[in-house]
This record gives structure tokens, sequence and C-alpha cells, in this order.
């Protein structure tokens, strides 16, 4: 009886995660398709789709794509353990939202005189976090991992910024079109890709926030439009303004 196999755009369309970041997962080892056909079409099974439900559950809690290969990659990890602790993780950051509205109704009803700094103190999904990753993080894999990391960080950093200023240079490039034409928004969306794969998940609010920061702080704005020309970061930022 033969596996059933589903190409990139079902996963895609299943999961809501990119073809391009799926792309991005096989070429660092992260999640590599079940098959490849001869005309280089990625085809992922039910294993894969599993591995791929940890990698966007550990990504909604925040860990970094070399930290979730290291664990799902561990030979110690267990599959069953790893959705208790993310539950755990889950309910904690649950808890931590509910104290947050909860203060900030009482701002609202009271005024903005209401004092308490404690509602901001994640001290306690930051140990239990530390947890999870020294629980599968004992392996030589992991280790070799963290020694790097910290030896390539500040190269890594650099060689991101150039990558992230050759975006907004190739944005640049095409302020002679609409902003929601079809070949900037291309770009729009892989500037969201690389910020998800590179810093933190890039929500399309997010994206948004931004768009506005890469225009109201001087900083930005002046480095923006240094890589791609003079008014470069007030044409990404209509262009996020339109992202579908």
């Amino acid at each position: 009886m033969s596996k059933k196999l589903i190409s990139v755009h079902e996963v895609a369309r299943l999961t809501g995660i990119t073809a391009r970041t799926l792309h991005y997962y096989d070429e660092i080892g992260l999640l590599k398709p079940a098959e490849v056909t001869e005309a280089g079409y990625r085809l992922y099974d039910n294993a894969a789709l599993c591995r791929l439900q940890n990698i966007m559950l550990f990504r909604e809690l925040k860990f970094p794509l070399k930290e979730i290969k290291a664990i799902l990659d561990s030979p110690d990890f267990d599959p069953a353990e790893a959705i208790a602790r993310q539950i755990r993780l889950l309910e904690l950051q649950y808890q931590h939202m509910g104290e947050l509205i909860a203060f900030a109704r009482e701002i609202q009803q009271k005024g903005g005189n209401t004092m308490d700094f404690d509602v901001f103190d994640k001290s306690e999904i930051e140990k239990y976090e530390a947890e999870v990753k020294a629980k599968w993080g004992h392996t030589k894999a992991y280790q070799e991992y963290r020694q790097k990391d910290a030896d390539g960080k500040e190269d890594n950093y650099r060689r991101l910024a150039d990558q992230l200023m050759t975006m907004f240079s190739e944005l640049g490039a095409l302020k002679h079109l609409a902003p929601d034409a079809h070949e900037v928004q291309k770009k729009i969306t892989a500037l969201q890709d690389f910020i998800t794969d590179h810093y933190y998940v890039c929500t399309d609010e997010i994206l948004n926030g931004l768009g506005e920061l890469y225009v109201c702080d001087e900083r930005f704005r002046n480095n923006i439009d240094k890589a791609g020309g003079d008014g470069t970061a007030d044409f990404v930022r209509q262009a996020i303004a339109v992202h579908p």
C-alpha cells in the first residue's frame, strides 16, 4: 500500500505556511520532504506533516529555527512529552495574556494612574522555556550548535543586515511601479518571510507596524533610502499597507 504524498502547495494550503518558507526549511534541514520528483517537486508524507506541526508549535512559542531543529533531531526527543510541554507553555502564555488584558481594563476603568509592573513579569514563562531547551539540550549536536551560534552571532547579524538591505535595494528599484503591483508585492512577501525566518514571527499586524516605523524612525528611513534611493522607505510603507 503506497503512502499518501502531498505537494508543497497542498501543504501551504493546509497549514498556512508559505511555499517559500517550506523551501527554506528544506534548505536548512529543518523539514525535509519525503520525496523529490525527477522534476524537482517536493512531496510530503504524514511523518513530515507531524514534524511540521511540532515546528509550528515551537515557532508559536518563539523558539528560533536552529533551536527547533536541534530539539527535534535530539535522540531524546519524545513527541508525547513535547506536546505536553508545549501545552504547558501555551497555558502560561494564555495566563500571562489574561493578566495583561485584565490590567489594561483596570487602567481603562480607573484611569492611567494604576501602577502594577508585576503584571509584565514573564520570568515563569522564561524559566519553563529554559527547562524545555535543557531537556533536549544535552546532546553533543545541540551543544555544538550553541557554541557555533555564540561564535557566529556577530557575523550572522552583519550577514542578515546586509541581506535585509539588499531586499530594500530591490524594492527601491521598483519604485516606478504601483505599490500594489504583483512584482512589488512578491518582494513584500519575501520581506515578511525573511523577518519571520531570521528574527521573529512577522504577523500582518507586525508587518504594518514595521511599515510605519520605516518612515517615522529617522534611522530606519535614512538606512532604507540609502539602500534603495530616496523615497524607498515611504514606498515600502505604501506597499505594506496594501499587502494582501
